[in-house]
């Protein structure tokens, strides 16, 4: 094999090696060249590397195959299609967002892709529809914050102002909704159906030829057959079952069947199922529109965040040492159950090196081999979930934020994942929702009825060192509002249950009861804190989630069937620590 050819081969090993690395999909099928009739959802189609001859060559294809690889890590292919606009370029655009989406989403965990893409984007050659430049210029410059790139043209200008009176409602939505493929879709591909890019004749012709084939039609027929059944039914119960909806809007079917994919994908793939898709709730949301799912790192500036986490350490200096001791103690305790252990003299395995002198001494002495013993040390996530309410004001949220931070450190030294999360509001007294609310005629009992904020603090896959500086930002003035935990409790269960770790440990810090006034004063009295006891019920008995609670100051035995009760709050870190501490040592095998 001449020498270009090995060099060649070795780049194709490189590249095959990167993508199964960064999809985690150690059988997804990678071919190189044009003509691979492998279409599957786990394979990637790759240019052939004989073509490649200059340096720009081999970036460029670096770059498509850390795209394709984020495509099958972080786009599900059946949410996708479930969303697709009709007509050819409305489609086009669809699948420039998309993959703009999952590339926003490789870049903020991958600092290498990011260069790759960025690399390539600027150095793409084949620009030839003006409409898809034009789009994804726009759609990189929202969502990476980058600068446009200016042009005096006319016809751009033109697309532009398009463009800008489609998304300028929308930009905030679309943000907020990278995380959530099925959200950001819907939004995506409702702005580009309202773009007009089709050609009259050619859109009115596939709109005739789908219309008997639209699954929202067959939806919209479910809707009405639900809707004269349920109208004797209590007007107060939301059934979350698709064939028992009520009054749902066609966008709301949307995401409903996005769910359902969701929670089937999951069982697929040996995950937990959703356990709330299929399960009554006698509760109800006035409106999602408002609500957000946002890092930590986008509600503050950088110089703040590090300000903000220069105050929480100067105000717990002592605390954080005793609780650092407490760590030291969680850490002996995890390391003791990982030690690794080994058998010798084995025909095969690891080479032994430390009975090769027998061999030097002795030629005809055979080789040594040693195998690592399995532990019974299963693979954990560990999220913390804070409340970030106002009554926790104070002490409370900076010691609640000292020990998180301290924790995080701890486990991640013992190879444990660790994800902190925060939740809140986004206003007092209802926000923008109930001004919503108050313009429909303010109808009765019409469920939560504020704006939620949940924050993530530091998602499971990112370093501490990365996410250090965010615990701060729970000292920030006016972040900290009003309390629903039951939704709290859903969203953080719902990221845990698509993780792929073996044992799930889901920790909940709060001072009491859920409560917010906008909700409490249009609904009955105990409206948050039944749904918080249904929630951690449901958890408790339908799912493997080992799930704990910390009262600071109030007994929440009466919601979680594990829960411990602070009236110091000097006493925080000894019981977090403790409590896993427990737990670690506990040998029961969760199922």
């Amino acid at each position: 094999m001449e020498k270009k050819d090995l060099h060649l081969e070795s780049f194709k090993q490189a590249l095959t090696s990167t993508i199964k690395s960064i999809s985690e999909i150690k059988d997804c099928d990678i071919n190189f060249g044009q003509n691979s009739k492998n279409n599957s959802l786990k394979s990637v189609n790759l240019p052939e590397l004989k073509k490649l001859e200059k340096f720009e060559d081999y970036s460029l294809i670096r770059a498509k195959a850390d795209s394709e690889a984020l495509r099958l890590k972080y786009s599900d292919t059946r949410t996708f299609n479930l969303f697709k606009p009709r007509g050819n370029n409305a489609v086009k655009l669809y699948e420039i967002a998309e993959r703009i989406r999952y590339e926003k989403l490789g870049c903020d965990q991958f600092k290498g892709i990011k260069k790759n893409l960025l690399y390539n984007y600027r150095s793409k050659t084949d620009k030839s529809n003006l409409i898809e430049d034009v789009f994804e210029d726009y759609l990189r410059s929202l969502i990476f914050k980058t600068k446009e790139i200016k042009n005096s043209n006319a016809q751009i200008k033109k697309i532009k102002k398009n463009l800008e009176t489609n998304f300028k409602k929308n930009r905030e939505k679309i943000n907020q909704s990278i995380n959530n493929q099925g959200k950001f879709n819907k939004v995506i591909s409702t702005i580009i159906s309202n773009m007009d890019i089709e050609d009259k004749e050619v859109h009115e012709d596939i709109s005739e030829q789908n219309k008997e084939k639209d699954p929202l039609n067959k939806l919209e027929n479910q809707k009405n057959e639900a809707k004269s059944q349920s109208e004797k039914e209590d007007n107060q119960t939301l059934d979350v079952n698709l064939s028992s909806v009520k009054d749902l809007s066609r966008e709301e079917m949307q995401e409903t069947k996005a769910e359902e994919i969701d929670a089937s994908e999951g069982e697929n793939e040996g995950r937990p199922k959703n356990i709330f898709s299929n399960t009554t709730i006698k509760y109800k949301v006035f409106t999602q529109d408002y609500d957000e799912i946002i890092k930590a790192e986008d509600l503050e500036t950088e110089t703040e965040l590090i300000r903000l986490r220069s105050s929480l350490d100067q105000q717990l200096l002592q605390l954080k040492n005793f609780v650092s001791k407490l760590a030291n103690k969680l850490q002996r305790k995890l390391l003791a159950k990982q030690n690794r252990s080994w058998n010798f003299d084995l025909e095969e395995g690891i080479l032994d090196t430390s009975k090769l002198t027998r061999v030097i001494i002795d030629p005809f002495n055979s080789l040594s081999f040693k195998k690592e013993k399995e532990t019974d040390f299963k693979d954990t996530l560990v999220t913390i979930l804070i409340d970030n309410s106002g009554s926790m004001r104070g002490k409370p949220i900076s010691v609640a934020a000292v020990c998180a931070d301290i924790l995080s450190r701890t486990l991640e030294r013992c190879s444990v994942k660790v994800e902190i999360l925060g939740f809140t509001t986004k206003h007092w007294k209802g926000g923008s929702s109930r001004e919503q609310w108050s313009e429909k005629n303010k109808p009765n009992f019409p469920g939560r009825l504020n704006d939620l904020r949940h924050i993530i603090y530091k998602s499971a896959d990112t370093p501490w060192r990365q996410a250090k500086k965010n615990m701060g930002l729970m000292l920030k003035e006016g972040l900290l509002k009003e309390n629903i935990d039951g939704e709290a409790l859903r969203w953080a269960f719902n990221k845990m249950r698509k993780r792929r770790e073996e044992r799930k440990i889901l920790m909940v810090i709060s001072d009491g009861a859920p409560v917010d006034d906008s909700t409490l004063s249009t609904n009955p009295s105990d409206y948050l804190e039944n749904d918080l006891k249904n929630t951690v019920n449901i958890i408790q008995q339908f799912s493997s989630v080992e799930l704990l609670a910390i009262g600071i100051g109030h007994d929440v035995t009466r919601y979680y069937k594990k829960a411990v009760k602070i009236t110091d709050i000097q006493d925080l870190g000894d019981a977090m620590i403790n409590q896993l501490t427990d737990l670690f040592s506990n040998k029961k095998i969760v199922h």
